[in-house]
């Protein structure tokens, strides 16, 4: 069962990240993965398939820090359990990382749509999509993008 976990410190994120995917264990997933917005803005984001510990060895060989961030455990409901697959998913700029649990009905069609104006999905996700869609709509008032984006889907989701 997904989950997701989000956080804003005045400290690094990582570490309470990674505890919170933890406390998710007992669910079940098939995949965790964290996005941080460093201080420059840029967000990185580091994903593994399996259990929360190898996410957590991930970020501790190679560390990203920040104050902002979310983070996700993932059951597979559309893609097989794989590193492209796992969540966040990225807009096509980077600038915009999403975690998403449910399903988005339309999917097919919005992707369709995106793919004609140009956008490479990179997943067998429908998250992706919403990841494209708030950027597609995004010009410079991120809650306005998120509003467009989410009056566009059907199903029953949460996301962050």
């Amino acid at each position: 069962m997904c989950g997701i976990v989000g956080a804003v410190a005045e400290r690094n994120v990582a570490p309470i990240l990674i505890q919170g995917l933890q406390r998710l264990e007992y669910r079940g997933y098939d995949s965790a993965g964290v996005a941080i917005v460093q201080s420059d803005g840029k967000v990185q984001r580091r994903r593994e398939v399996g259990k929360v510990v190898n996410l957590s060895d991930n970020l501790d060989a190679d560390p990203v820090k920040g104050s902002i961030g979310i983070a996700h455990t993932r059951w597979a409901t559309h893609g097989i359990p794989n590193e492209k697959n796992a969540h966040p998913q990225l807009s096509g700029n980077k600038k915009i990382a999403i975690v998403h649990n449910g399903i988005i009905e339309n999917f097919n069609e919005l992707k369709e749509e995106l793919s004609k104006n140009g956008v490479i999905f990179r997943s067998q996700t429908d998250s992706e999509v919403i990841a494209h869609l708030i950027e597609h709509y995004f010009k410079d008032d991120l809650y306005a993008a998120v509003k467009q984006a989410t009056e566009r889907l059907k199903g029953a989701y949460a996301l962050a």
